[in-house]
């Protein structure tokens, strides 16, 4: 039977209010700043925030996917049962049909921005199947769960720094830091959210990487994003901003913190 078509669900899907996410994209833009400050000026700030609404859309694009193969998974969770596509508020040719515009929309107004800034949102947009479409759905393995999902924190930061500086990418320690300091983010997430459901058979019938997880393993992976967040966060500081070496303490502070 079919679905009656209820907007509010489909713009529920592209999750608008998570947007605040991809404010992991201003560290990117700053930093390449931070090289090339001559390069601010009123134009560039326009340029931004065309790049902000472009990394929106290809966000939306991937939570629209997430949900919707999520759905059979979801009616295991206690709170996400109540997601439009877990509770069959939504239709599948919609679902797709948002997925498509979005996904265009969001490489259409990148190209604006330069080749390399839409090579970036292309490759967050692929990161989204690999981490949702079977038979690659990297959400079911464990640690590649974690893993492939953080990519995007490094990705967000080549999409800040390509606004300014396109024909180069940021220093390598810092990709890492950002993607060991998302890696850290989502572990700690995993482990919050196997304890909330204190059920093993039932977590591992939500997500199916929790069948292998234990909240032992889950926290000490966390330490071990941590630890390698703030290595290579000390190895930028010593190679390009020494000064700043002492702000290492904050963030380990930062880590404890969360």
């Amino acid at each position: 039977m079919p679905v009656p078509f209820q907007l509010k669900y489909y713009i529920a899907i592209a999750r608008p209010d998570h947007w605040f996410k991809n404010i992991f994209v201003i560290p990117g833009f700053a930093l390449a700043l931070l090289f090339q400050p001559q390069a601010l000026n009123l134009a560039l700030l326009n340029q931004f925030l065309i790049a902000m609404f472009a990394v929106c859309l290809s966000a939306s694009a991937n939570y629209t996917i997430n949900e919707w193969l999520d759905a059979e998974f979801d009616q295991f969770h206690p709170v996400k049962k109540n997601r439009p596509s877990a509770a069959g508020k939504v239709e599948a040719t919609w679902v797709y049909v948002q997925w498509a515009i979005l996904t265009g929309l969001s490489i259409a107004i990148s190209l604006q921005i330069n080749w390399q800034f839409s090579l970036y949102v292309i490759a967050l947009l692929v990161m989204g199947i690999i981490y949702n479409v079977k038979p690659m759905r990297s959400k079911d393995r464990i640690y590649m769960d974690v893993l492939s999902e953080s990519i995007n924190n490094p990705l967000r930061l080549l999409l800040g720094w390509a606004i300014i500086l396109p024909n180069t990418i940021p220093p390598s320690s810092m990709l890492i830091t950002y993607w060991m300091g998302g890696a850290y983010l989502m572990a700690i997430k995993r482990y919050a959210e196997y304890r909330f459901i204190d059920n093993p058979s039932i977590a591992g019938a939500y997500r199916r990487s929790f069948s292998s997880y234990t909240e032992s393993n889950l926290l000490l992976s966390a330490f071990f994003y941590a630890l390698s967040a703030t290595f290579f966060a000390g190895v930028f500081l010593i190679k390009y901003r020494i000064e700043y070496v002492l702000a290492i303490p904050f963030l380990a502070f930062l880590f404890v913190w969360y």
